[in-house]
This record gives structure tokens, C-alpha cells and sequence, in this order.
């Protein structure tokens, strides 16, 4: 209930998660005003019976602050969602909701994995490469302690080899320069921590080479994340409203920008946010995706797509063997 779109695009993006997996016994669950989804689902004509509705009272609204939600709105679907996946009664839980609301909510409910100092989230972002870089974190954690900065390459590290079947992935620091004297006293220090680790760590980067595919995981913190999160998600509607406007000037340049819609088209695809659905909060004991607010149905299903394949990988116990491995050489 909680995204820009909500319920309608949930449901539609349930409906397409279940096309695609409900043969492998996966199960959906919608958590919400259950009279106002069968309403929403019987405008679009999809048929509720191939989901378990779960009824909550509580809304929760973009500016609600995420401790109040855990004192005053445990009838919600965020609250009840991440509760029964506490409870071992779901698998995996996924929101369009509010990003700080399902980040604290499900450290609270479920709890850290052993070792871990501060949960954080990731982005993928395209690359010049054949694969995306993954930046980590964009947005959790805004403190720039050196010991956070390790944990998140470390969770980072079996994030990516998760999604790209790579086994050791190459990892940086995201820097004002490549040397290892350059950054703060806590970027010196997670560098030399890095260093140690089992981590395939190559050394400091600088933002250029986030889309470049330069490295393969891209560290740095909350703050700095989060600004380049939203400086890139106003890209590609920036170029495509630049096109337009070249496409006005003449009927030549019309011609020119409709001949290169094709190969645009593909570039346009890797820049939007749909195709990689939401992101899981790392470091907590459960999968927990949260997604961004104008997802739609597409991204939906996306969501559900990534959240079962980090069960299926196991996401969790291999975030904990890593943390408790490296744990011992720190």
C-alpha cells in the first residue's frame, strides 16, 4: 500500500511475479486494505485467488517517521509484513513503501546478523562494461566510520557475486584520488582494513568510475551515496527531454533523433531503475527489498524475481560466514 502507485501497480506486478514463478511453488502474499485490493484487482480484471491477502488497517505515509510507525502502526503492512517474516511465516518481504520506514522496521523486527554494525543498501548502476557497478551504501548510513565501510564491502562483495555468479568481484573505495593517502582518517582506515581482508580490494576510485565498470563494487558512505543515487536517477529523463529538444529545432534533427531511437531504445533500458526492481537491506536477518516509490508493475515483479533468488542463493548465511571469517583478521 505504501508506493506512489499503490495497490494497483503491486498487484499488477504480483500478477506477472506469478506468471513467471508460480509454477516453482513460489507463494505471493499482499499485505493491505484487503477490500480496496479485491477492488483494484477487479477493475483490472486479476484474480485474487492466486494470492493469500493479508488484511492490515494501518497506512503508512512518506512522511511518517520510521520509529513512531514501530510505536503506533503495527496493524500496517510493512509492520505485519516484516513481522511474519521474523516469525518464519514468509520467506522474503519487498515494499514500494518508505525507505527509512522498511530500513529501521526491519533492523528492529528482524534483527542484525551477528557482526554486523550498521545494515545498509545498495544500487546497481549501468555501466560501459557488460555488467553494472554496485554502489554501497546509498542512503542507510550517513556516518563515515571506517569499520562501516568494511562491513559494506564485505556485504557487497557477496551481494554481487550472488547476482553476477562471480566469485570474487573486484572492490574500491570511492575517493577524491586513487592514492592510499588520500580521504578522510576513516577512508584511510577501511582501506588498510581492506587490504587485509580475503576481499578481491583494488585500491581507492573516483566517481567517474562508477559507469565506467571500472570495479565491480563501489564503497562509500550513505551521504555520498545517496546524492550520486539521485543525480543519476535524473539522467536519462534529462537526455530524453534533451532529444526532444533537438528533435523541435528542424525537421532535420526529427529525422536524425527517430533514425537513432532503435539503439537508443537499449540504452534508455539500462539507465531505468525497472529493470534492477528494488534493493535488500544487507546486513539484516531476512530478506527484506525495498523498491523505489514510482516502481511499477515491472519493477514489482522484479523485486519478487530478486527476492527469490536471494533465498535460493542464500543470501543471509553467506553474509554471516563472511562477517564472522573477516571478523577474526580485524
Amino acid at each position: 500500500m505504501g508506493g506512489d502507485f499503490a495497490p494497483k501497480n503491486e498487484i499488477l506486478g504480483a500478477k506477472l511475479a506469478y506468471n513467471a514463478f508460480g509454477n516453482k511453488g513460489v507463494s505471493i502474499y499482499l499485505y493491505g486494505d484487503a477490500d480496496k485490493i479485491q477492488q483494484i484487482a477487479n477493475q483490472n480484471n486479476v484474480d485474487t485467488s492466486i494470492f493469500t491477502i493479508v488484511n492490515t488497517t494501518d497506512t503508512i505515509k512518506m512522511s511518517d517517521d520510521p520509529t513512531e510507525i514501530l510505536k503506533t502502526k503495527k496493524n500496517s503492512p510493512l509492520y505485519k509484513g516484516i513481522s511474519d517474516l521474523a516469525n518464519h511465516q514468509i520467506d522474503a518481504f519487498v515494499s514500494a513503501g518508505n525507505t527509512g520506514a522498511t530500513l529501521t522496521t526491519s533492523t528492529v523486527l528482524l534483527g542484525r546478523i551477528p557482526g554486523v554494525s550498521r545494515p545498509t543498501i545498495a544500487s546497481f548502476f549501468p555501466t560501459t562494461k557488460s555488467r553494472p557497478t554496485l554502489l554501497i551504501d546509498v542512503g542507510a548510513t550517513i556516518d563515515h566510520k571506517s569499520r562501516f565501510l568494511y562491513e559494506f564491502a564485505l556485504m557487497g562483495s557477496i551481494y554481487y557475486s550472488i547476482a553476477y555468479k562471480i566469485e570474487k568481484p573486484s572492490i574500491a573505495l570511492l575517493n577524491i584520488g586513487e592514492e592510499d593517502s588520500k580521504g578522510t582518517d576513516a577512508i584511510k582506515e577501511a582501506y588498510s582494513m581492506l587490504k587485509k581482508s580475503d576481499l578481491n580490494f583494488i585500491g581507492n576510485v573516483e566517481g567517474r568510475d562508477i559507469l565506467h565498470g571500472t570495479v565491480d563494487v563501489v564503497v562509500c558512505d550513505g551521504y555520498v551515496g545517496n546524492v550520486i543515487l539521485k543525480f543519476a536517477e535524473s539522467f536519462g529523463s534529462m537526455l530524453k527531454t534533451k532529444l526532444k529538444q533537438i528533435a523541435s529545432t528542424s525537421f532535420i534533427n526529427k529525422i536524425k533523433v527517430g533514425l537513432s531511437v532503435p539503439a537508443l531504445k537499449g540504452l534508455f533500458k539500462e539507465l531505468d531503475y525497472q529493470e534492477y526492481g528494488g534493493v535488500p537491506v544487507l546486513g539484516v536477518n531476512g530478506i527484506s527489498i525495498v523498491g523505489h516509490g514510482k516502481s511499477s508493475p515491472i519493477a514489482i515483479m522484479n523485486m519478487i524475481k530478486k527476492a527469490v533468488e536471494l533465498r535460493e542463493y542464500q543470501l543471509i548465511s553467506k553474509i554471516e560466514s563472511i562477517i564472522k571469517q573477516n571478523t577474526l583478521k580485524n
